[in-house]
């Protein structure tokens, strides 16, 4: 048969039913990038995220759209990422959005701010409740679109050197906290400290700072901040569900073919999803040896939660009335969010709280 007459008779669905998909972007050059990560190579999950996207972009091309991952520091500072793609010196960065906070606190909507939802419903926000248009409105005047690429689930609250029992011992403290935490916690007398990473330990070995937060037990003992601080409190509040970002500049993916633009924003879903699940799947045990260790395992208390709740709330009400782009985000945010605690409360609350009751139950016997 001839190939004409072979793709007039089967069509487009035939030539994809015989394995045929990768043609689109075999018509297509090759294009390298590089991606700036946010995060040093240690921490294989949150910064494997990028490794995830460059490798399913060259799979699903044939090796045709190469993404170079750089770590921390490597060609770009942790928290220089957005600088550089807005210069296009990079094509695209990983990072944690709130880190920008100080650029303009609205940064932080693309990751977390304290109270705010967990993961789940930071994705229907950002999928289906409108979060992501207004979020890559608010980006254009950074020439950069964003992409949801990973989510940690909520974080831990931190490491102290010591115990936290009252809001009056926060007063005072210096504290490794990312992105928008610290904006309420000053309120309470705490001393916010934004550091990368990798430099958190060394920090507070010294004394530099008197506690730090990062993402949870899996990380946390990576860092090993259990040989420094035995105090491990949760929840993390300000980091309900936070989201890491695929920050691309908007040239860059202007200038992408189609078929790539496709592939790409199909790898950070990939990404967005395999972050969680493997959190989820290595917190437990980590958390099990670092309790072997000695660290002891605190909640914080009811009256500092409340205390901090009732000092956001304050927080973000001020942040609103003096930044018209925070407000923008900020009065659907909340809408979506109070809807979605409602509905939470519901089916998903009450399941999980008989499983935590029967299963603690069932260990007992």
């Amino acid at each position: 048969m001839e190939r004409r007459s072979f793709l007039k008779n089967t069509g487009l669905a035939g030539i994809l039913a015989a394995g045929s998909a990768p043609a689109f972007a075999q018509g297509a050059g090759e294009i390298k990038w590089r991606l700036a990560s946010s995060f040093p190579k240690s921490l294989d999950t949150i910064y494997g995220a990028g490794e995830v996207i460059s490798k399913r972009c060259a799979s699903a091309t044939n090796g045709k759209f190469q993404i170079q991952v750089f770590a921390a520091g490597e060609i770009v500072p942790a928290f220089g990422v957005v600088d550089a793609v807005q210069n296009a010196t990079v094509q695209c960065c990983h990072t944690a959005p709130y880190y920008f906070f100080g650029k303009d606190p609205t940064f932080a909507f693309g990751c977390a701010i304290p109270f705010g939802m967990n993961a789940r419903q930071q994705n229907a926000w950002m999928m289906h409740g409108g979060g992501r248009a207004l979020y890559n409105d608010f980006l254009k005047d950074y020439n950069i679109v964003s992409f949801g690429a990973g989510n940690t689930g909520a974080q831990m609250g931190g490491w102290f050197r010591k115990e936290i029992k009252t809001v009056a011992d926060l007063k005072g403290l210096k504290m490794r906290i990312g992105g928008t935490g610290g904006l309420p916690l000053t309120k309470l007398g705490v001393v916010p400290q934004q550091i990368p990473g990798g430099d958190i330990y060394p920090a507070l070995e010294k004394g530099t700072i008197d506690a730090a937060e990062w993402v949870g037990p899996y990380d946390d003992e990576k860092l090993g901040f259990y040989k420094v601080a035995k105090y491990y409190y949760y929840p993390g509040w300000w980091e309900g569900g936070p989201e890491l970002d695929l920050f691309v500049n908007t040239k860059a993916w202007a200038d992408l073919p189609k078929d790539y633009q496709s592939i790409l924003e199909s790898a950070c879903a990939e990404a967005n999803i395999d972050m969680m699940a493997k959190y989820d799947a290595l917190n437990p045990d980590a958390l099990k040896r670092l309790i072997g260790n000695g660290v002891k395992l605190l909640p914080f208390s009811n009256e500092i939660m409340a205390a901090c709740y009732k000092a956001t709330k304050e927080t973000y009400d001020e942040v609103a009335t003096k930044n018209e782009k925070f407000a923008k985000i900020y009065e659907p945010w909340k809408k979506f969010r109070s809807e979605q605690v409602e509905w939470f409360a519901v089916a998903e609350n009450r399941f999980d709280n008989f499983m935590i009751a029967a299963e603690r139950m069932a260990q007992k016997k």
